[in-house]
């Protein structure tokens, strides 16, 4: 049997190993975090962006299924919950800070999550896309899993509203720095409540990741905003239901 043979057995016995997926998935990550943390943290050169690039690439290379790389990387999904609700800690740790700064919170929560849904449902009306699309696009700006469940609950399709979400994460991440340095905002909770306000889970991690405080009130951003939200699109549809 020749080596080309020998390695084609190798790569069909590991490929059915739901472990090969998830050592994939944490190795494509360690790879793009070191990369990012050698570039002095360069914004376009987000880890989580990255990674779903090496990721991607390699099943459409290969062309494995979705279905079979999620058998193994299904664990890491199971820890966002997890995740998500630790970002409570370092909250409660920091709670006087945040109940000082509670009518900024709450002014900034409201009028970015309705800017957002608003300038989401004007982009879908310019580009004239159909109403289940739009549902879909809606919610775009919580984090995933909330998101999911509101474009499930208005009609929407939660799979498309998934890809949509972690995109408009990775964009806001990769380049907000550029438009806070360009409003000259210096504030490290401003900007961490941007991050979290406007990229979510992902804005979150990396706020966290460059300042204690920038990271407390991105995570009461991305709470607060997915709870306004997942009130505001399912009360706004309810109400004009009869007029679809």
């Amino acid at each position: 049997m020749s080596d080309a043979a020998k390695l084609y057995q190798v790569w069909v016995y590991l490929q059915a190993e739901p472990l090969f997926w998830l050592t994939l998935t944490i190795g494509a990550y360690l790879l793009a975090d070191r990369l990012y943390r050698a570039s002095g943290l360069f914004p376009l050169l987000n880890p989580v962006a990255i990674s779903i690039i090496l990721v991607s690439t390699c099943l459409i290379n290969f062309g494995v299924e979705y279905e079979r790389y999620f058998d193994g990387a299904k664990f890491i999904h199971f820890l966002l919950g997890p995740a998500t609700v630790a970002l409570s800690i370092p909250i409660y740790l920091n709670w006087n800070i945040v109940v000082g700064a509670k009518k900024a919170i709450v002014t900034s929560v409201l009028l970015g999550s309705l800017f957002a849904i608003g300038i989401t449902y004007a982009i879908a009306v310019i580009l004239q896309l159909d109403l289940v699309t739009t549902k879909s696009l809606l919610p775009r700006n919580v984090t995933v899993p909330i998101a999911m469940g509101i474009s499930e609950i208005i009609g929407g399709v939660p799979s498309l509203t998934a890809i949509i979400t972690i995109v408009t994460g990775i964009i806001g991440a990769a380049l907000g720095t550029f438009v806070l340095d360009l409003f000259r905002i210096k504030n490290m909770a401003a900007r961490g409540f941007a991050f979290g306000l406007a990229s979510h889970g992902i804005g979150t991690a990396r706020a966290m990741a460059k300042d204690k405080e920038a990271g407390v009130f991105a995570a009461v951003a991305m709470g607060l905003s997915g709870i306004v939200t997942a009130a505001i699109i399912p009360l706004a549809f309810f109400i004009i239901r009869d007029f679809l």
